[in-house]
């Protein structure tokens, strides 16, 4: 009798055992042909993609507005002790989710090196700060208030640890997506690879810093933005920024045809009118989508006014 292990399987072989032919199924990198074959003892050897060819549900548009949680209860308990908040709780059929995390007691998070086969992903620090290796970008990164990471489909990472009352937004495409351990990855690898393409699309990871970062002119008339990087690391899929008054900005009317427009408030307060509805004055924790070709008014913002803006494409 012989038992072999490796590559997260374990297989007896034993000489005259009565135990019936099973099947083994391994998953590969590259397609293999056939899929199956079948060994003299009647062993069936399956050959399956290491990741499922990623599905993107039809969009189902409409127009959300998620109110600020009142108390902690409206978060939800999530993985590695997290909470949770939806916002965007229809997930736009499935196509995209948008979450609020938060971290109400700081200190070592209890994650292990894992990743995520998706389209699109990002984490941004709203409160606090948070520490995450990534695979292959060096040493473990602290991000704080007003940063931002990209993380690409298959890029290995751990949250490490965290302060008191860390909050992240995360948004993702699609909204239900594999996550898959990683046991036989240690973080940080040693390597750094800052332009290493990353899943099917060869995305790259950025760590944007608002430290550093700087402000230009906007798509809307009378305020600035910061862009995090991201649409020039996506190829143009997705596109972060952060929105904030230049001045005291008119009230601007626009509208537009993209797949995806999400806005999260920051600080301050700001006013949202749109052909449905009445106008709603909208302060820190509030978020809002908007919906292609219904055209919208942002009028009064704060002088602290600040909005994170993400679009797909870029």
């Amino acid at each position: 009798m012989a038992v072999l292990q490796g590559h997260g399987l374990t297989i007896r072989l034993q000489v005259g055992s009565d135990a019936a032919p099973g099947r083994l199924r391994l998953l590969c990198a590259d397609p293999i042909e056939p899929h199956e074959v079948t060994a003299p003892n009647g062993t069936v050897l399956e050959f399956a993609p290491a990741q499922s060819p990623l599905l993107i549900p039809p969009l189902v548009e409409e127009l959300v507005v998620t109110r600020a949680p009142s108390s902690d209860e409206s978060f939800g308990e999530g993985r590695a002790g997290m909470r949770y908040r939806d916002l965007i709780p229809s997930r736009l059929g499935g196509r995209f989710i948008a979450s609020h995390i938060l971290i109400d007691e700081g200190g070592p998070v209890n994650d292990y090196v894992h990743f995520h086969n998706v389209r699109f992903q990002m984490i941004y620090c709203h409160r606090g700060w948070v520490r995450v290796a990534y695979q292959d970008q060096g040493e473990p990164m602290l991000m704080h208030e007003g940063d931002c990471f990209l993380q690409p489909s298959t890029i290995r990472h751990r949250v490490l640890d965290a302060s008191d009352r860390m909050q992240v937004i995360e948004i993702g495409c699609p909204a239900e997506h594999e996550t898959w351990g990683d046991p036989g990855t240690t973080l940080p690898t040693g390597v750094v690879a800052r332009e290493r393409g990353f899943g099917a699309d060869g995305h790259r990871f950025v760590f944007h810093q608002a430290l550093t970062a700087t402000w230009a002119p906007s798509r809307l008339a009378g305020y600035e933005s910061r862009d995090t990087g991201i649409g020039a690391a996506t190829d143009g899929v997705a596109g972060v920024r952060v929105l904030r008054p230049a001045g005291m900005p008119a009230a601007v009317t626009l509208a537009h045809n993209n797949e995806f427009q999400f806005h999260f408030v920051l600080d301050g307060a700001i006013t949202l009118a749109c052909d449905v509805g009445e106008p709603v004055r909208l302060r820190e924790g509030d978020s809002f989508v908007i919906p292609a070709n219904v055209a919208y008014t942002l009028s009064e913002p704060t002088a602290d006014a600040q909005l994170l803006d993400v679009t797909l494409p870029a």
